[in-house]
């Protein structure tokens, strides 16, 4: 797992939600394609969707199809994410990492329990503004912090988005 990916993704995300682009690409991989699921259904992100260099058409976006993936075509994959705005501000305003490639920051069920009722666990902040998530790099996926508890499952924090 490659956090400085990661990094990536999370600062070219929030320069797009600043820039107020419709659809971005990212580097596709496992982890920034689960990471991209989970934000879409926490509500940040409109679309996830597979593809080339090209953009796939917004029109329709749902049912694109994109080419088989090949080994000639590998190394060009993108995921193509459909930014969320409302009010004309963008719901995905501030995405920053936690764990830095070098200092991974793994907490258990109870630290995520303090985190998510607002209160600092260790040096990391707890959750205090409305819709802050934090997610989490479990055995399972990669989860949002609340579901982590729920399940009882612990991990490495990987990134929060405001």
């Amino acid at each position: 797992m490659s956090l400085v990916h990661l990094s990536h993704v999370c600062s070219h995300l929030s320069n797009a939600s600043k820039a107020r682009l419709g659809l971005t690409s990212v580097p596709s991989t496992n982890m920034i394609l689960t990471l991209s699921l989970a934000l879409q259904q926490a509500g940040f992100l409109s679309s996830v969707t597979r593809g080339g260099l090209t953009p796939p058409p917004l029109d329709d976006l749902s049912s694109y199809v994109p080419e088989p993936v090949t080994q000639e075509n590998i190394s060009t994959r993108r995921l193509w994410l459909g930014m969320k705005y409302w009010n004309n501000e963008p719901v995905l305003s501030k995405m920053s990492m936690v764990s830095k490639p070098t200092k991974r920051v793994w907490m258990d069920v109870e630290g995520l329990g303090k985190l998510i009722r607002g209160r600092d666990a260790g040096f990391v902040a707890g959750l205090r503004k409305p819709g802050e998530c934090l997610f989490v790099s479990t055995d399972r996926g990669i989860m949002e912090s609340r579901e982590c508890v729920e399940r009882k499952v612990g991990g490495m924090l990987l990134c929060r988005a405001v």
